[in-house]
Parts: structure tokens; sequence; C-alpha cells
């Protein structure tokens, strides 16, 4: 099988990672790619939110599947792009890729399809923002309705910097808060049938003791000692299964993955939001631990063909990723400082590129979020000790990370 990733993160050099253990991946190519990911696949400059271009690419390699790694290509509609020239694409079209692209969507599949979630006001001005602030009050969540790569939600107790946020977008959602631990559950999805992956937990703030502001995600881990045993078929009844429902119902069957944000309040699981990609840094632990191999099951989603699938296996223990992010991240990152102290040589534990490039021979930093060092051991304690010590190798000017990633978790493991 030749296949094609689109992107150029932590996320991607996951997906390319366990595409290039499958035996029934010949070619591996990824458009654009980074500095890590050129280690196993062929790399190509392409804008990854250029549907012409994608598809071209995909038609010259002879490409048997294309996976669209991150969100801005799959709201774009490359993903139709790429189906228009009849090979088979893991990641929703235009229409339903919405349900990330517009948080105001989300909402109105959300209700549409009963599932359980944050009572929210739909803004587009200061005055509607101000009353729904004090229809809900603090602590104050206020959401981008559009893209805004993981950064676009504040919650604050502060109504004046809500506020600020809500005039600084065009549209945003207010919703109420929701109190209690977060979860991220991905489901894959070929338009009628979904299979859930193993539920993950990730860092939002950057800073240890969940301070400072929101982030991509400053860290991860699988699987989650504390969470109920029926929680992932309990999210699948209330939210996935419904919401691919709604969706279909409408025209817009949702082939890809879908990933439930999700807060377990006392009342139950309720959605925070949806994202119409795998979450970046969690797909970097939940890969490390699925057994079967991903190439065919992708193409499984993407052809219609995932219930006859065999069921999904699972390696036993724990990983854990934590980020190393550029100085000044997640607000106006440095770029260009040199990375010392890779590859590792550690048994159980491995680096995934997330913004690295190649100046000359030396490698250096090209984002917000630099490096994921992923821990692998018998339980999440383990698995977190062999992700630190081997971060502690490695270093960059400037960078930080947080200290407290599945530290928790670790003492109930």
């Amino acid at each position: 099988m030749r296949v094609l990733v689109i992107g150029s993160g932590g996320r991607e050099h996951a997906l390319c990672r366990a595409l290039r253990l499958d035996p029934a991946v010949s070619e591996l190519h990824c458009a654009p790619g980074n500095a890590g990911i050129a280690e196993v696949a062929t790399l190509h400059p392409v804008t990854p939110t250029d549907g012409a271009a994608v598809s071209a690419l995909a038609v010259r390699l002879g490409a048997d599947l294309v996976v669209i790694g991150p969100e801005a290509p799959l709201v774009a509609g490359v993903a139709d792009a790429v189906r228009a020239q009849g090979i088979p694409c893991f990641g929703p079209s235009r229409e339903p890729a919405a349900i990330e692209g517009s948080k105001a969507f989300a909402k109105d599949v959300m209700v549409a399809a009963g599932v359980p979630t944050a009572r929210a006001f739909t803004c587009t001005t200061e005055d509607e923002a101000a009353a729904a602030l004090d229809a809900f009050g603090p602590p104050y969540v206020v959401k981008d309705d559009g893209l805004a790569a993981g950064k676009g939600v504040v919650v604050t107790g502060d109504r004046d910097e809500a506020l600020a946020h809500a005039r600084a977008c065009e549209r945003v959602v207010v919703e109420e808060y929701l109190d209690g631990p977060e979860v991220s559950l991905f489901a894959l999805c070929d338009g009628q049938t979904a299979v859930p992956l193993q539920p993950a937990q990730d860092f939002k703030r950057a800073y240890d003791g969940d301070e400072g502001p929101n982030t991509g995600g400053m860290g991860a881990y699988t699987p989650l000692p504390w969470a109920p045993e029926d929680l992932t078929e309990q999210v699948m009844a209330e939210v996935v299964r419904p919401t691919v429902a709604e969706l279909a119902r409408r025209g817009m069957p949702y082939t890809g993955v879908l990933y439930a944000g999700l807060a377990l309040t006392k009342a139950g699981p309720r959605v925070i939001e949806f994202n119409a990609r795998f979450g970046d840094p969690e797909t970097q632990v939940v890969l490390d631990r699925l057994a079967t191999p991903l190439a065919g099951l992708l193409l499984a989603c993407a052809t219609g063909g995932l219930a006859a699938h065999e069921p999904l296996r699972w390696r036993g223990g724990a990983a854990v990723t934590v980020v190393i992010a550029a100085e000044n991240y997640p607000a106006d990152p440095l770029k260009g400082d040199v990375i010392e102290g890779l590859p590792l040589d550690d048994a159980d534990a491995y680096v995934l590129h997330a913004g690295t490039a190649f100046d000359g021979d030396r490698l250096v930093s090209n984002g917000g979020r630099v490096l994921n060092v992923i821990g692998t051991g018998e339980d999440v304690a383990r698995a977190r000790a062999a992700a630190y010590e081997a971060l502690a190798k490695i270093s960059l000017r400037g960078s930080h990370h947080r200290s407290d990633i599945a530290l928790s978790a670790a003492a109930e493991s």
C-alpha cells in the first residue's frame, strides 16, 4: 500500500511512525512533513490546504490512501478534492468537518442529536456576549467560533478578559463552565460505523498546575487508571453514535476520526468540543498503544469497511508524552534555535518531531511545540519516569515544558 500523509506536526509524525511499522505499507510519503518525519517518509513541499496540489500529488504518487492530519485542510475541503480523483481518503469532507470548523454548527448538531453538552449562546456582538457572560456567571468560557489551532478558548474568572476575547473574534460561543476531569476519546468512523480508540487525557494549559494560557496541548497519557470502566461505551452510546447518525441524516456522512473532548461532570460525561481529526498530542500516546496495523484500519474507514474489520488490539502498559515548547510559546514562539541531545538511545522512550527543520546539518526549532518525548512502561508511573528521564537529555535554548504531566495518574497506577 502506498500512503500519503498530509501535515507537518507531532500528530503526523505519530501517524507516519505507526504506518511505517505496518508491513502492508510499501511506500510512505508526507507533505510537507518535518525533520523527524523525513526519517520514515519521503517528503513533498505541498501546501496542506491546497486541495488541487494535494490531490495532484496523490495521483502522481499512485497513492492507495491519503491520510489528512490537521484540521485546516479538512475544513478547506481537501478530502473532497482527493476523493474526486477516486483515491480513498481518511478524513471528513468539508461539510461534516465544520463540526470543528464552527463551534456553532457543532452545538446545533449536538442539540439535534440529543448529545449531552454545555448550555451555550452564539454571539456576534459585544452586547450579546456580555449578556451571555452574565447569564452563566464565572468561570467564563468564550470560544472563537472558527479554527484557532487549539488556542481560541478563554476560560477565566475575569469578566473583562472574557469580554475582550469575545470582542477580538468575529463570532463566539459563550458556554456554561463544565466542572470535572477532562478526557479525549477518538472514534474511527466510515460514515455509518464508529469504533472507539483508547481514551487519553491531555494538558492544555502552558504551565504546571494548569496555569497560564491555553495551548495546543503540552502533554498526554493513556490509559486512564482512574476512569470508570464503562466510560468508553457510555460515550459511544450517548455522544459518538448519535452524532454520526445525525450527520448522516443531514447528508454529511462522517469519514475519519471524530474527536470528543469531554468533561466528566457529576451528572456524567458532557462534550466540551468536537474535533474533526486526531488530537495532538493525544495521538502520540494512543497510537503507541495500538497493536492493530494502522494502514488497513484507516483504509477500512475510508472505504466503508469498518464494520467488517477485525476488533482492535491494544498493547498492555502505558504511554506518556511531554511536549518541549519553544521560548515564548504559545504567544510568539522563537524559531531557529539548535536542538541537541538527539537521537535518543533509550529502550523505553523516543521522540516525535512537532516543529523542527534542518538548517544545513543542524536540527533547529521551527514551531511553537517543538518535540514530543514519549515514555512507555508497565504503568503510567513507569512511562512517566521514562519520558522525563529522556527529556532531561535534550537541550533547546529558552524552551519550556510542564513537569506535572500525568503526575496524579501516576500515583494511581
